[in-house]
């Protein structure tokens, strides 16, 4: 397996992926990705592939926040999307990405690296968790019109 950053010629592959972890509007996902390779690098500001048999397998965003739950403040790598798809879970995917998310966190400076899901997503947490990550908080977040 190869985990690499993300190549202009990966776009279909990973806004495919991104559509499954983030069901959105037709064409949203794409826009977003041309707008990385762009330069507009703020969120994600890198992107990691998961290649598999010639194949993506997952991926990772990460950027960098200065704040996040249970962190002290200061450069903290964010996950902020982390998928692998079905049909690689449980090969080891999810992990190898996130060696490279750690090793990018480290080379920015970052000594914490933060992460969140939504709070029934069982999965998710168990993953987290199995990969050395600690439960900081529990939030439930509200809106409301004006």
């Amino acid at each position: 397996m190869e985990v690499r950053p993300a190549r202009p010629a990966d776009a279909p592959s990973w806004e495919r992926l991104r559509q499954e972890l983030w069901p959105a509007p037709a064409g949203e996902h794409a826009r977003e990705v041309a707008a990385f390779f762009a330069g507009d690098r703020l969120d994600p500001l890198e992107a990691f592939l998961a290649i598999e048999d010639g194949e993506v397998a997952g991926f990772a965003e990460v950027s960098i926040r200065s704040h996040a739950e249970g962190c002290r403040p200061g450069r903290i790598a964010y996950l902020e999307g982390w998928f692998v798809g079905q049909e690689w879970r449980g090969r080891g995917v999810g992990a190898a990405l996130l060696r490279a998310v750690e090793d990018w966190g480290r080379a920015q400076g970052c000594q914490e690296l933060a992460s969140d899901t939504e709070i029934d997503n069982g999965g998710s947490a168990a993953a987290h968790c199995a990969l050395g990550f600690q439960e900081a908080a529990r939030v439930i977040c509200f809106r409301k019109d004006l």
